[in-house]
């Protein structure tokens, strides 16, 4: 496992499903993950809500609220991505990665 923390995430194949890896910080990781968490608390409530027959308006104050927090993960992951595995990428000479992640991107603002 050092080997792949090592390594650019880019060009390491090893994870379970054959994939590539990232190589963030514990720190990082454990800030994605609380976040994560959290969220799927939220998405617990709303369905709790929805079971309990809440107020459709207030339903749908928390799904947004629900929607921002996901982008804000997105938008974390997107910035330690392009901070570390595009940079390395590219100083790498990989300069495909930039077509990935424009289509990434491109997903997000859809």
């Amino acid at each position: 496992m050092d080997e792949i923390k090592n390594s650019c995430p880019g060009c390491q194949e090893g994870s379970e499903d054959g994939g590539r890896l990232s190589h963030h910080s514990e720190k990082t990781i454990r800030e994605l993950v609380g976040r994560m968490n959290r969220i799927e608390g939220q998405i617990r409530g709303i369905k709790g809500m929805i079971e309990r027959h809440v107020y459709c308006d207030d339903i749908l104050n928390q799904i947004a609220s629900a929607q921002s927090a996901l982008y804000g993960v997105s938008k974390l992951l997107l910035e330690k991505h392009m901070k570390s595995c595009v940079m390395e990428q590219l100083q790498a000479g990989d300069e495909e990665v930039i077509d990935e992640v424009v289509k990434t991107i491109f997903k997000l603002i859809k």
